[in-house]
């Protein structure tokens, strides 16, 4: 595998995993009052995009970083508009 690809995909990681800790606490205590739900659409819409943006490239790293943040960021919204 190229290193520029391994780079992308170990910012991949980077990126994605930070939102593991709030999909926990966000399912654990069912709260989501302090987060801004526009941001979360915004954002929602961003990963979206560069999802599409990848698949078009073909680009693994921005495959894979992108699909699954886009579950992650997903849980919390579906929470935000849940419980609010």
């Amino acid at each position: 595998m190229p290193k520029l690809t391994l780079l992308g995909l170990a910012a991949a990681c980077c990126t994605t995993a930070a939102f593991v800790p709030q999909v926990v606490k966000t399912w654990k205590t069912r709260s989501t009052a302090d987060l801004s739900l526009s941001m979360f659409l915004v954002l929602v819409i961003g990963v979206v995009l560069w999802l599409a943006y990848g698949m078009l490239l073909g680009d693994v790293p921005l495959i894979v970083a992108n699909g699954i943040t886009l579950i992650l960021t997903g849980i919390i919204l579906v929470f935000k508009l849940r419980y609010g």
